[in-house]
């Protein structure tokens, strides 16, 4: 395969390592982590049973583990980007410190991680990876999630 010719100005590719998004404040309700575990259909009595929660190692109901995805899940703008106009998701890893409780306040800070470039068979990539961090109102990282988007220009003709 021929080598590829950057798809980013160097310039282009330094604002979008330094970009960060906006803080997201989230509370966390108890009817919408009943209704995000109905939705997974995840019947674990520690996402809606206040009796069998408090007698848990937690002494409260907890959200499911990627609950926070509802927080801040948007496909982040970032003008050096654009010109990628189709996106796919790539993965995300996560990574848990601190249960989330129903009544925590939960702040997301996201950034990204890292950034490559490549030609695939679908034509240009970005491959852009993002950092949630997830706070409680103590402070305390809860989770953390890696996320990475592939955008790409489509450079086959259509039929």
């Amino acid at each position: 395969m021929p080598e590829q010719a950057s798809l980013l100005t160097p310039e282009q590719r330094q604002r979008v390592a330094d970009w960060k998004g906006e803080l997201i404040v989230f509370p966390v309700e108890r009817g919408h982590v009943r209704r995000f575990a109905e939705a997974v259909e995840d019947p674990n009595p520690l996402y809606a049973d206040e009796g069998a929660a408090q007698r848990s190692r937690y002494g409260a109901i907890i959200a499911p583990p990627t609950f926070l995805r509802a927080a801040g899940s948007v496909i982040p703008y970032i003008p050096e980007l654009e010109s990628f106009e189709r996106v796919l998701d790539a993965g995300s890893e996560w990574e848990y410190e601190e249960p989330v409780r129903v009544g925590d306040t939960i702040t997301v800070e996201l950034r990204v991680r890292n950034v490559t470039q490549r030609n695939l068979s679908i034509g240009p990539a970005v491959f852009t990876t993002f950092e949630f961090t997830y706070r409680n109102q103590l402070g305390q990282v809860a989770v953390r999630q890696r996320t990475t988007l592939i955008r790409y220009r489509d450079t086959k003709p259509s039929p």
